[in-house]
């Protein structure tokens, strides 16, 4: 089977838009950024608020204000590493980032 850049299927869900990606990820900071636990997704995306001794205040993308150990933090990955198909190439790769990409490749 060839490929061919006219097929309507495989831009709509075989084509990655990197440009769009980026433009989604445009809220990123590489020392805010991270994502935190949550019971009913497994974990969430959440800028960090303030930090004081091991106790860290995370505003999550729902709104919501939580106060989590600093142990329960994770690093996010910047937005080009969004869809990544090899996941050796993210700069973090640890249990957080590794089902965020799982989630956002196959149930878009």
């Amino acid at each position: 089977m060839s490929y061919d850049p006219n097929n309507q299927y495989l831009k709509d869900y075989l084509a990655i838009d990197k440009k769009a990606l980026i433009k989604e990820g445009a809220g990123y900071d590489g020392k805010k950024s991270c994502f935190i636990p949550c019971e009913k997704e497994g974990f969430i995306r959440g800028e960090i608020q303030s930090t004081k001794g091991d106790d860290i205040t995370v505003k999550t993308e729902k709104g919501e204000v939580r106060t989590v150990n600093k142990d329960d933090v994770s690093q996010m990955n910047p937005p080009k590493f969004e869809l990544c198909e090899d996941m050796a190439n993210l700069t973090y790769l640890n249990e957080a980032a590794i089902l965020h990409n799982l989630r956002a490749r196959y149930v878009r």
